[in-house]
């Protein structure tokens, strides 16, 4: 899928939109004000949100028809009951000073079920940050092609995830003395 970047990308529009795909959780929407400049006006706004695992793929979809998503970082935590994936994306990033917008939903996972449908086919960027996520905390990420380790050793246990602070985690034998 090509997208190109949209001139007419309009941040001030962007809150219905986002009224529109979540609905009623629209008020559990957080939304931070970044301001800059000599007069601190608001150079970038940051949406926050909570949303489901199938939810995923249409609001990237969704994001795509407004303007060219740039894709970030995935971050991820161990939340106790679930392994939380923060997503960051921004939109508007060629329109300009004020014009920009951050979207960082987040997808939590209950612990016997840590899949989740890759955004591969939609942005190949994210191809290292979902191997990390499935390398450190255990996620599957449906559709990703490559899911071979990138930082851990080749010989690493595959069922121990260093980020996860439950049995999965590292065990006394795993740290060793650096000096």
């Amino acid at each position: 899928m090509t997208v190109a970047y949209n001139a007419r990308f309009v941040p001030a529009a962007f809150p219905d939109v986002l009224k529109g795909l979540l609905g009623d959780r629209w008020k559990e929407v957080r939304v931070h004000d970044r301001p800059g400049g000599k007069e601190g006006a608001v150079q970038y706004r940051e949406y926050w949100f909570d949303l489901a695992r199938e939810e995923l793929l249409p609001l990237v979809d969704a994001l795509s028809s407004l303007d060219a998503v740039h894709f970030h970082v995935l971050s991820g935590d161990d939340m106790g009951d679930c392994v939380a994936l923060v997503y960051h994306f921004s939109l508007g990033s060629a329109a300009g000073r004020g014009a920009r917008v951050g979207v960082f939903p987040r997808v939590c996972l209950p612990k016997d079920d840590l899949s989740v449908p890759s955004l591969w086919s939609r942005i190949p960027g994210v191809e290292y940050s979902e191997r990390e996520m499935r390398e450190f905390l255990g996620v599957t990420f449906e559709g990703l092609p490559n899911t071979a380790s990138i930082f851990l050793p080749e010989d690493w246990d595959e069922n121990v995830k260093p980020w996860r602070r439950d049995g999965a985690g590292l065990a006394p034998e795993h740290v060793r003395e650096l000096s």
